[in-house]
């Protein structure tokens, strides 16, 4: 007698990745090329690989309502920056200012390095 075999379960096909690779990190300065904020530039807040955003200081500023939780808490009106799409940014190039695209390069000792694509310069990782 043969094995009964569930073929749709063998394979998961289209799932999400668990982290997405960025091409920016915490520190860098970038401009926002899509949506409301098109043209502001700032510096990258906090960075969440998993959901594919960045926060921008200064970018995409939200209002939030908070309840004073003890009776001494304080309560009132929080403005903060939201997260935006990582697609919508791109980096800002050292030499001449402007958003480009990143290239990498990796270095004899192994490590990577992160170049502009427009003027060849090197970015620098902020620590």
């Amino acid at each position: 007698m043969r094995r009964l075999v569930y073929k749709k379960s063998r394979k998961v096909r289209g799932r999400e990745p668990e982290r997405h690779k960025l091409h920016v990190a915490k520190g860098d300065t970038v401009r926002v090329i899509r949506g409301d904020y098109k043209g502001k530039e700032g510096k990258i807040l906090h960075v969440y690989p998993k959901q594919f955003r960045v926060v921008v200081e200064g970018v995409n500023t939200v209002k939030k309502h908070k309840r004073a939780t003890t009776p001494q808490g304080e309560s009132g009106i929080i403005e903060f920056p939201a997260p935006i799409a990582a697609s919508n940014v791109m980096l800002v190039d050292p030499k001449s200012g402007e958003p480009t695209r990143v290239r990498r390069r990796r270095d004899k000792d192994g490590t990577i390095e992160r170049i502009a694509v427009k003027s060849g310069q090197p970015i620098p990782r902020v620590r």
